[in-house]
């Protein structure tokens, strides 16, 4: 019987990997490079991309960085373009960037954030999978693009960021689209769905009163995810080991969406949201 090569190998593949500047896209840019692949690190902040590049290659990784803020059209489809001229063609691309700057509750949101997370987590990532996959599908050799979604965009969460939330069940139903449409010319488009990890955007809520109590009970692993534990699911999606896994989201939160319904905030919490966020962490009553 013919052993099995390493399926999850991306020797000789390339990538790009957006909101690579510093936390988990800069994790999965290092992931993707130690696997094989040459990787495009892309951001809006070009001292923390150097210095990430900078870091896979004194690993023996090759990588380049790319500034491009992903909310203009423009520059997404001028960063693909040069990703491509660069790498000689773009084989994986990572759609990391996000923002969560709401907090607290849904009826005190101000307009303009939400649009804000509208146009970074959804409409930007549109601009990215479009001018990726236009290209993976001109030359026939198609490709892998991966959607970071979130768990939140599975169900509701009591007084969580509504932008957030609504942004993120949007990327897994365009990730559903995105897979039928291509996929009978080669590009699979899948997402992760990540529970609570640390990160840039978790880790002002980590230390809040109470905030780590209440993600850890919510969860039958009874603890937050470690970065190391999303690179499995990354490989699996971006190499030939899941060659034939389409339009699905990958789930990976320690069992915390099993479970049949999410506890709402206390009253520690929402006082230490409303330290860290002000007033609109707090609920209006009656």
């Amino acid at each position: 019987m013919k052993k099995n090569s390493n399926r999850f190998s991306l020797e000789g593949l390339s990538a790009v990997v957006t909101g690579a500047s510093s936390g988990l896209g800069a994790y999965f840019a290092h992931v993707l490079a130690d696997a094989g692949a040459k990787v495009v690190v892309t951001a809006r902040r070009k001292e923390k991309l150097r210095a990430v590049a900078d870091e896979i290659e004194a690993s023996g990784g090759h990588a380049v960085p790319m500034e491009c803020d992903v909310t203009d059209s423009s520059q997404v489809a001028e960063t693909m373009q040069n990703a491509w001229d660069e790498l000689g063609r773009l084989d994986i691309l990572v759609n990391n960037a996000g923002i969560a700057i709401e907090a607290g509750v849904p009826e005190k949101q101000p307009y303009e954030l939400f649009e804000q997370v509208v146009q970074t987590n959804l409409i930007g990532l549109w601009y990215c999978c479009k001018e990726a996959g236009a290209r993976m599908l001109a030359d026939g050799e198609g490709g892998s693009i991966i959607n970071i979604a979130s768990i939140l965009g599975l169900g509701g969460g009591c007084d969580h960021p509504p932008g957030y939330q609504s942004t993120k069940a949007a990327v897994i139903d365009l990730t559903r689209n995105l897979a039928c449409s291509w996929a009978d010319r080669g590009v699979r488009v899948n997402a992760i769905a990540p529970g609570y990890f640390p990160s840039e955007l978790t880790d002002p809520f980590f230390r809040v009163d109470g905030f780590m109590d209440y993600v850890n009970a919510s969860s039958p692993t009874g603890r937050i995810g470690q970065v190391e534990e999303l690179a499995g699911p990354l490989l699996l999606l971006a190499s030939n080991a899941g060659s034939y896994i389409n339009g699905h989201t990958l789930v990976v939160d320690g069992g915390y969406t099993a479970s049949i319904g999410q506890n709402r905030f206390s009253e520690d919490v929402y006082r230490g949201l409303e330290e860290l966020v002000g007033d609109q962490a707090v609920p209006i009553k009656p």
